[in-house]
């Protein structure tokens, strides 16, 4: 990866217990910045951080649900707090909860727009004055905000009428955002994967699982990619899939 190293910078990563927020959450790290880890699953964030921290970098677990706003705002000051600042934030905690809307358990839907649209908003509205501050002050005259959307917010398909809703509100609130601090050195990057072979179809129940199963390849997304870019260029979206993946 070629870029602006980040040493220095502090990165919260949220979702970052599995998959593709694990695996930025150490690419971060892999470039020099000091990393939070928020998860619901402490164990699996304790063992990231170890694992973050036995190759030299500098890792802080934070337990907590984001769907919560106290528990957002307590996960991002607590970074700020004991890792000194806020320079980047990806938001990639998600739930992915596929199915026909005829019947569906309404408890599904309400956990997609929790965590998807809700908890998003939570941690962007508590980062964002510790980003203006950092990209006023740090070596990199910068800052980062990386919303992990989904092919979702492009496209729609039965059964996933609701996941799509808040996908495409992930994107809509991040271009609005985007103009409204861009001129402020604050960078919001969306970033839409396609089929990403994580545990997030796991969480579905188990005959929607055996139909996702037939179409998920590996897709590794490393938001560090745009985050190390040089101050003077934005990649304000990026589209993600296999090769294979048509729709």
């Amino acid at each position: 990866m070629i870029g602006v190293p980040l040493a220095g910078s502090v990165a919260l990563v949220t979702g970052a217990s599995s998959g593709i927020g694990e695996a930025t959450a150490q690419a971060l790290s892999d470039q020099g910045a000091a990393v939070a880890i928020v998860a619901r699953r402490a164990e699996r964030l304790r063992a990231l951080a170890e694992r973050i921290e036995d190759r030299g970098g500098t890792a802080l677990a934070v337990p907590a649900d984001v769907s919560s706003q106290p528990a957002a705002q307590s996960a991002v000051e607590r970074a700020v707090s004991e890792l000194g600042r806020l320079d980047i934030l990806v938001n990639n905690a998600g739930v992915m909860l596929l199915g026909p809307a005829i019947a569906a358990p309404l408890h599904d839907w309400q956990r997609m727009l929790d965590v998807n649209v809700a908890g998003l908003l939570w941690c962007a509205h508590a980062a964002l004055p510790h980003l203006l501050s950092a990209a006023q002050g740090s070596p990199r005259a910068v800052a980062d905000m990386v919303n992990v959307s989904s092919v979702a917010g492009r496209t729609t398909r039965p059964g996933s009428n609701v996941y799509n809703l808040t996908k495409h509100g992930v994107g809509a609130f991040s271009e609005s955002l985007r103009q409204e601090v861009t001129g402020r050195s604050v960078r919001i990057s969306l970033v839409e994967p396609g089929a990403v072979d994580t545990e997030l179809r796991t969480h579905n129940r188990p005959e929607i699982q055996a139909q996702m199963a037939r179409r998920f390849a590996d897709v590794e997304l490393l938001a560090a990619g745009d985050i190390t870019r040089p101050r003077h260029v934005s990649i304000n979206e990026v589209l993600v899939r296999p090769t294979d993946q048509a729709d």
